[in-house]
């Protein structure tokens, strides 16, 4: 059962349309959508049915043309770059399939980088960096480049960097894209731990199997909500995790 809570993130006849050739071109149609605290949501959809233009509004990364949009109970509507980098920074941690760290700043530093933004003193940014580490089990390579890492470890610390900050929503775009099967569950078992935490989680994924693991999936069709279903704890998918390939 859904919480009766106010919801962390709430859409109302949402739209949203990029212009092409000097005509608007819709791709988000009227959106409905409510998503509350703790659940684990994932969105799937082929390529041009909307998925990423939305993970970019959720994300205040883009603007939308019509209806209304609250993150946390704070409209998100013509918000000032100032408000939005605020909003974004307070309430939101963002994983992606390129893992987007910074290749001249070890492991730590990269995981840091939130709480830098925010002006915490470096000891604590320190501390707090390390501890997320250790829970993604890579305290060992704080002091490590992302040039010395592998995809999964990149992409832990692409996580740790996204909790450092205890954001209240995380909003992961394709954060399995590059991984291997065995690793990309293990990313999943991470996502899901949060979520059994309290947070929030939005995982944007073409990967059925990947959908499968979260706990609710939204479909996506030319800009539409096609399809929104709940996923029983027993139906998710656990498939054995190889541990040659998980330890990469």
């Amino acid at each position: 059962m859904r919480s009766m809570a106010e919801p962390v993130l709430q859409l109302r006849a949402l739209s949203k349309a990029y212009q092409v050739g000097g005509r608007p071109l819709p791709v988000l149609k009227s959106l409905d959508l409510d998503v509350h605290q703790g659940e684990f949501t994932s969105i799937m959809g082929s390529s041009g049915s909307g998925k990423s233009t939305l993970l970019n509004v959720l994300g205040l990364l883009d603007r939308y043309d019509s209806g209304t949009y609250h993150l946390g109970g704070v409209l998100a509507k013509d918000l000032s770059e100032r408000r939005a980098a605020q909003l974004r920074n307070r309430m939101l941690g963002f994983v992606f399939q390129a893992f987007h760290l910074i290749p001249y700043k070890n492991a730590w530093e990269n995981v840091a980088l939130p709480l830098t933004y925010q002006r915490v003193h470096r000891k604590e940014r320190y501390r707090r960096a390390m501890a997320v580490l250790e829970r993604v089990e890579l305290a060992d390579r704080a002091d490590h480049l992302p040039g010395e890492l592998s995809g999964g470890q990149k992409q832990r610390v692409a996580i740790a960097r996204a909790l450092v900050s205890e954001p209240t929503l995380i909003l992961a775009d394709e954060p399995t894209g590059a991984l291997d099967s065995a690793t990309s569950h293990l990313i999943i078992d991470l996502l899901e731990e949060v979520a059994d935490e309290g947070r929030t989680v939005v995982v944007v994924t073409h990967e059925p199997d990947i959908a499968e693991r979260t706990r609710r999936i939204v479909r996506l069709h030319d800009g539409v909500i096609a399809d929104d279903r709940l996923i029983p704890r027993r139906e998710r998918s656990t498939p054995p995790v190889d541990a040659t390939e998980a330890a990469r």
